[in-house]
């Protein structure tokens, strides 16, 4: 039967079986596997902020020391500004998400939407064809019949297949909805966390204007620390000093008070002061900014040189760094080769380190609580280092964190 139709009917017929042999099934996700785990990271890190925010906000509520509540404001704030941070974050990796969609989308409707065009094209091209030449053609009307019967076999498969593309086209609009929804979103994130650090801006330097206030101090004990910056061999070194020093501290707070002279100094006795064994002091830790983990603890550095004593995370640019933990800062300032670097001092032995910000908020010898902000990230492609130390040996971070 094949061999009586006309050449036009037979490239028709190859057309008609082209288009409906095309799969209908839905495009793949192409791409979406990095922004989707971003985008399951960000999400997480913006329930955690916006936890430890509502924590601190009840915390100043309850605080009835003036200082106290304005250092769990100022935290509070903190944690809302690394919470739209997050937020930014996960409508980076949300429009990335739907991008990588609307690509995929877009390549599989032009691979089945080219069977349907030759398709047109063919039924417009006979179409045209007069109807006398038609009939006056030897076998027309028995081609016209096969044509016919043809067309009623596939027309029901061509209806499925165009039915597909509509859906997929409607799927499409859809994604550019999307697109422009998580932009809107995103300008508004972006508003948010402008008038969040410009309040917790505020706030800070009356904290820090009334801290210095009220030590008449801490002028020359910035100048010591510096002092002792200049000294150190390396930054271990920096940090063995000042640990040193806060055992120093503690060893001295430990101490018993002055014992008044007796009215009667014949009639004193001498007392025996037990000495009470050291204890292990947990500590409540935290992540001081979100990022990506880019070197681990203990990993060797590209160079064949010592291995890492900390994290280090790739964050966002300007990002808020937060204490991980109460303490009191030993060192606060620029260091040769790690930008500007704090070092907190924790009870029970411990000390954080923390490297690679562009600006430090508190001083030398002020007391912050968990969440109290220390800095922000540099502009270009940060890096943030955490190290942390009990006794002077280093931890694992992510232990610490893990084991609260």
């Amino acid at each position: 039967m094949t061999s009586r139709l006309a050449p036009g009917f037979i490239g028709l017929a190859l057309v008609l079986a082209l288009a409906t042999g095309s799969s209908a099934q839905a495009p793949p996700d192409a791409g979406a596997d990095g922004p989707r785990a971003a985008l399951t990271r960000a999400l997480g890190e913006q329930r955690i902020a916006a936890a430890r925010a509502g924590r601190l906000e009840t915390a100043a509520a309850q605080a009835s020391a003036a200082a106290d509540r304005t250092a769990r404001q100022t935290a509070a704030l903190a944690a809302r500004i690394q919470q739209s941070e997050a937020g930014l974050a996960a409508g980076e990796a949300r429009i990335a998400l739907l991008e990588a969609r609307r690509r995929a989308l877009r390549g599989w409707l032009a691979a089945r939407q080219a069977p349907l065009v030759r398709l047109t094209a063919a039924l417009q091209l006979m179409a045209r064809r007069p109807l006398a030449l038609s009939v006056l053609r030897p076998g027309s009307l028995r081609d016209t019949v096969h044509l016919r019967a043809v067309l009623e076999t596939m027309l029901p498969a061509v209806q499925r297949q165009t039915a597909g593309l509509r859906g997929e086209l409607l799927r499409a609009r859809l994604i550019e909805g999307a697109v422009r929804g998580a932009q809107r979103a995103m300008r508004r994130e972006q508003g948010t966390l402008a008038e969040r650090r410009s309040t917790l801006a505020g706030l800070a330097a009356r904290q820090r204007l009334a801290s210095r206030a009220a030590r008449g101090d801490a002028n020359r004990e910035a100048d010591r620390a510096l002092a002792i910056a200049e000294e150190a061999r390396d930054l271990t070194a920096l940090i063995a000093t000042f640990e040193q020093a806060g055992a120093l501290r503690r060893r001295l707070a430990a101490l018993p008070g002055p014992i008044l002279r007796p009215a009667r100094p014949g009639a004193a006795q001498v007392r025996e002061v037990a000495s009470e064994a050291p204890r292990a002091v947990g500590l409540d830790y935290i992540l001081p900014v979100a990022g990506a983990i880019v070197a681990g603890f203990g990993e060797a550095s590209s160079s064949g040189g010592l291995r890492s004593q900390g994290i280090t995370l790739a964050t966002r640019p300007g990002a808020q760094v937060v204490a991980p933990a109460a303490g009191r800062i030993g060192f606060a300032g620029r260091y040769e080769g790690y930008g500007r670097i704090a070092i907190i001092e924790h009870d029970g032995g411990w000390t954080t380190l923390v490297t690679g910000l562009s600006a430090v908020t508190p001083a030398v010898g002020d007391r912050v609580v968990q969440g109290s902000p220390l800095g922000v990230a540099g502009p270009r492609a940060p890096r943030i280092t955490i190290e942390l130390r009990k006794d002077g040996a280093p931890i694992d971070v992510l232990a610490a964190v893990r084991g609260r």
